[in-house]
């Protein structure tokens, strides 16, 4: 092996920028635990090793960008007109709270304003609802608007019940469930975006979940927040996420017949 052949861990590194983020924290922590190897043949074998795990690594994240769904947006919906707002205040800012009504059709667009962002690929959208009954039926929905089968690309994960897989980019799931997953995850690296559904219920789940994700977002630069809510006092959410923008969609109106 010639010098040049020779891998480092700089290099190494440096190429991690390109994998998912879970699969980047592992081989993080697998490269800082190799660079205190003091054989320097050892060290360049385990190198070599695990250059070709992470070209295997960045290939997935190949994948799942070449498998995103064609992205479109009902007409009809109030928060359709206000896409381009939502789009540009997530791109700008780590937390961007959304306010409206029901029918505004917040909950079945966020998430794709949030893949047309870019995000889910190298983690998933995370997306909670107050109930299990919400979490599959809006999982159902924006697969088919996407023409995706349930349990691909749009996933949900509730008590009892995982339809999430390997190319899954955006979850639903009861808040409940992102509860329990900070057990085992406590930088939530399995996401790169979170979308807090309907708020303003302030269950306990939600409260708890409201204050930890803003602990956790000095450690999570690259995270970015949703909350939506009705649009009773979302000032109360923007205070508490240090002032983060409102973006407020009304609700759709339906002609009354007199």
């Amino acid at each position: 092996m010639t010098e040049q052949q020779k891998l480092t861990f700089t290099a190494l590194q440096q190429r991690l920028d390109s994998l998912m983020l879970r699969d980047r924290l592992r081989f993080s922590r697998r490269l800082h635990g190799v660079k205190k190897v003091k054989n320097p043949d050892a060290q360049q074998a385990i190198f070599q090793e695990m250059a070709k795990e992470i070209d295997h690594a960045a290939g997935k994240v190949l994948l799942r960008e070449a498998a995103r769904p064609e992205i479109t947006y009902p007409d009809n919906l109030p928060v359709s007109q206000k896409k381009q707002d939502i789009l540009e205040a997530i791109r700008d800012h780590q937390v961007v709270i959304v306010a409206g009504e029901t029918g505004s059709g917040k909950t079945t667009q966020l998430p794709k304003i949030c893949m047309e962002l870019g995000r889910g690929i190298k983690g998933l959208i995370g997306h909670t609802q107050p109930r299990r009954l919400a979490a599959r039926t809006v999982a159902n929905r924006i697969a088919e608007e996407l023409k995706t089968e349930p349990g691909g690309c749009i996933g949900y994960k509730v008590r009892f019940s995982d339809h999430v897989s390997d190319n899954t980019m955006v979850k639903l799931m009861t808040d409940g469930i992102l509860l329990a997953e900070i057990q085992q995850d406590r930088l939530l690296m399995q996401y790169d975006t979170i979308i807090i559904d309907e708020a303003h219920e302030r269950s306990l789940n939600i409260d708890f979940l409201l204050g930890y994700l803003k602990e956790l977002l000095p450690r999570r630069p690259d995270l970015k927040i949703i909350i939506t809510s009705a649009t009773i006092d979302p000032e109360r959410f923007s205070r508490h996420f240090n002032n983060a923008p409102i973006i407020e969609v009304s609700g759709r109106t339906y002609p009354v017949e007199v």
